[in-house]
C-alpha cells in the first residue's frame, strides 16, 4: 500500500492505493469509498479484494483529509468532484465503484456529473430519504436524531440514530409514538462532553440523505449502476431505500451478506461477514 495526496487550493485529499499501478492485470482499479466513513472502515474488504489494486481515502474534511474551503456540509456533489479528480489522477478512467451507504451517494453524484468516470458502480445502501413513498415522515425522523443530538450530545443522538435506522417499514404514528431511546440500551454513554461536531449525528450531512438521484442521467450513463441491500436489513431504512432506488432505476437490489456495514471486519463494533461480502462483490463485479 501506499499513501499519497490529491491537493488542489481547497483541499488535500488523503489517499491509498493497494496495488499496482498500472494495474497488473488491466482491470481497472477499484474505488472503495463511504461518506462519513473513511479509508480505515474498507481495511478488510480492500485486503480480500487482494486480486485486483484497490483505492481508498478519506473524503474531504475528514479523518486525514484537510478542507480549506470555509464550508463544513458534506456534499455528495463536492464529494463526486473530489473522486473525479482521483480517477484523473490515477490515470485509469474509467474506474469501479463500490460505494457504502453515504459513498454509495457520493457514487450517484460521480456517475451523473462524470458518467465517463465509472465502468461499474455498485452502489450499497444508499441512504435517500427522497426516493421513499413516505419521504415526510422519514425527514421528521431523521430530524428526530438531530435534535436529540443538538440537546443532549452524542450518546443520545446515536441511540435516536439507531433506533430511527433499525425501525422495520415506514415511519407510522406507532415509530413517533415510542418513548425516546435510552443511550446505555445500546451501550452508549449518557454523559454529554459537549461536542456538536460528529459527522453523522449534526447536520453537515444533510445533503447526503436529502440527495435527489438524477434517474434519467443515471439511466443514460454509459456506468452498469448495481444497486446492493444487505440480507440482514429487511425493511429498515437503508433497506428501503435501497429498493426503492433499485426500482427506479428498473432493477432489483443484489443481496450482499450480513448487515449495512457488512464488510467490516472484527476490530469494529458491529462485525460483518467481509469474506463473503468479498466473494459476493467480486461475482457481482464480474458479471
Amino acid at each position: 500500500m501506499t499513501t499519497r495526496t490529491l491537493s488542489d487550493a481547497e483541499a488535500d485529499i488523503a489517499y491509498d492505493v493497494h496495488g499496482p499501478l498500472p494495474t497488473a492485470d488491466g482491470r481497472p482499479p477499484l474505488l472503495l469509498i463511504g461518506q462519513p466513513m473513511t479509508a480505515e472502515g474498507f481495511t478488510a474488504l480492500a485486503s480480500l479484494m487482494d486480486d485486483r489494486t484497490t483505492v481508498t481515502y478519506d473524503p474531504r474534511g475528514l479523518g486525514r483529509s484537510v478542507r480549506r474551503d470555509g464550508r463544513t456540509d458534506n456534499d455528495p456533489r463536492t464529494q463526486a468532484g473530489d473522486l473525479h479528480r482521483l480517477v484523473e489522477t490515477l490515470g485509469a478512467d474509467p474506474v469501479d465503484v463500490f460505494g457504502s451507504s453515504g459513498g454509495a451517494v457520493a457514487g450517484l453524484a460521480l456517475v451523473t456529473e462524470h458518467p465517463g468516470d465509472v465502468r461499474t458502480l455498485v452502489a450499497h445502501e444508499p441512504p435517500l430519504i427522497p426516493v421513499l413513498p413516505d419521504a415526510d415522515a422519514a425527514v421528521r425522523a431523521r430530524d428526530g436524531f438531530l435534535d436529540a443530538y443538538r440537546a443532549k450530545g452524542f450518546g443520545a443522538g446515536m441511540a435516536a440514530f439507531i433506533a430511527m435506522t433499525s425501525w422495520q417499514g415506514e415511519f407510522t404514528d406507532a415509530y413517533f409514538a415510542r418513548p425516546t431511546p435510552d443511550p446505555a440500551m445500546f451501550g452508549m454513554p449518557s454523559e454529554d462532553d459537549g461536542s456538536r461536531d460528529d459527522p453523522l449525528l449534526s447536520d453537515v450531512s444533510l445533503a447526503v440523505t436529502d440527495y435527489v438521484p438524477d434517474v434519467a442521467a443515471l439511466t443514460a450513463a454509459p456506468t452498469r449502476i448495481v444497486v446492493g441491500v444487505a440480507e440482514e436489513s429487511g425493511e429498515s431504512f437503508t433497506g428501503r431505500t435501497a429498493r426503492a432506488l433499485a426500482a427506479r432505476l428498473g432493477q432489483e437490489a443484489v443481496v450482499f451478506p450480513s448487515h449495512h456495514g457488512g464488510f467490516t471486519g472484527g476490530d469494529g463494533p458491529y462485525a460483518g461477514k467481509p469474506a463473503e461480502f468479498a466473494a459476493r462483490l467480486r461475482e457481482v463485479l464480474d458479471a
